[in-house]
């Protein structure tokens, strides 16, 4: 199977590989906790486990610089995430960076998938995790702990400290985080430079001085309905493990990017969550034939008789 259509099919998998929920789904709502830069104040309570079942996922801003977007689409107007081809004329990059995504979207329309954190089974790194289906935050007074359905991805936000003077670079950062009143503010730096190193699917780029900046809040259907109008005119919507009717609290990412050796400005997105149906599976990203979201093994080329 080629490696575009590979990575694809294993991410949109994760939308179905969930089990019937017990009970009612847990609709999270604004509760009261303790942090160490607010002490007993009110913060929010983003507990529970949030859904974005879109691809690639970035919901473009309502103004002002967005995401790189695929100039590939469908009849109906979304992205063709089979054929991922960024848009390099995004004024927010930088010449050697449009040559990057330029080239890669060469590859896919030539029907040939390049390698991504998603498809070659790759610690993905902020903010090319965010394209994660389901999300849930744990939240404690000297920490929040992120966890991704995709691979069962880990991310671990200090809420009583400061970046260290020198950074050592890694998978997801060095991520730092506080409230500031309804809202939750991660600052992300130090994200490492692996071989697959990309901020997207389209596979744009980044160096070190990356630095992300993420702000989570609960907001109400009406507030919430712009983002989803944006997702569903950008982004490929795959069904399943959310109520489209739901008219209750939405979690609300809306996040910076700045990246001085790639991009020309900063840039920002969104994404916006609603509670999801099912809990998710246990999934684990390896290589091998079996295709467990169709319950088979994958066809391989084989030969009537030895080459030798």
């Amino acid at each position: 199977m080629a490696t575009q259509r590979r990575g694809f099919l294993l991410l949109a998998a994760l939308a179905t590989a969930v089990a019937p929920a017990v009970g009612q789904t847990v609709v999270p709502a604004v509760g009261t906790a303790s942090s160490g830069k607010q002490g007993m104040a009110a913060i929010p309570d983003f507990s529970g486990i949030w859904w974005h079942p879109s691809l690639p996922g970035f919901e473009p801003p309502a103004s002002g610089p967005g995401p790189v977007t695929n100039r590939s689409r469908l009849p109906n107007g979304v992205n063709n995430f089979n054929r991922l081809v960024g848009d390099y004329t995004n004024p927010i990059l930088k010449p050697e960076a449009a040559e990057v995504v330029k080239q890669h979207g060469e590859i896919s329309l030539k029907g040939v998938g390049y390698p991504t954190p998603s498809n070659q089974c790759w610690p993905a790194g902020v903010p090319y995790l965010f394209s994660s289906f389901g999300t849930q935050l744990l939240q404690q007074p000297d920490k929040v702990t992120i966890l991704y359905s995709q691979d069962h991805e880990v991310r671990r936000v200090r809420m009583t400290d400061a970046h260290p003077a020198q950074v050592t670079p890694s998978w997801n950062g060095d991520s730092i985080g506080h409230y500031e009143g309804d809202t939750l503010v991660i600052d992300t730096v130090g994200i490492k430079i692996g071989r697959f190193a990309m901020v997207d699917m389209f596979g744009t780029p980044h160096s070190r001085a990356l630095h992300v900046v993420e702000r989570y809040r609960l907001v109400d259907y009406e507030t919430a309905k712009e983002g989803l109008e944006r997702d569903a005119k950008e982004n490929f919507r795959v069904p399943g493990n959310i109520n489209p009717n739901y008219r209750g609290k939405h979690l609300q990412l809306h996040f910076t990017v700045e990246d001085e050796g790639v991009f020309t400005m900063p840039w920002s997105a969104t994404i916006t969550y609603r509670p999801a149906l099912a809990r998710w599976l246990e999934n684990v990203c390896a290589e091998n034939r079996q295709e467990y979201y169709n319950n088979k093994d994958s066809d391989v080329p084989t030969a009537d008789q030895p080459d030798f």
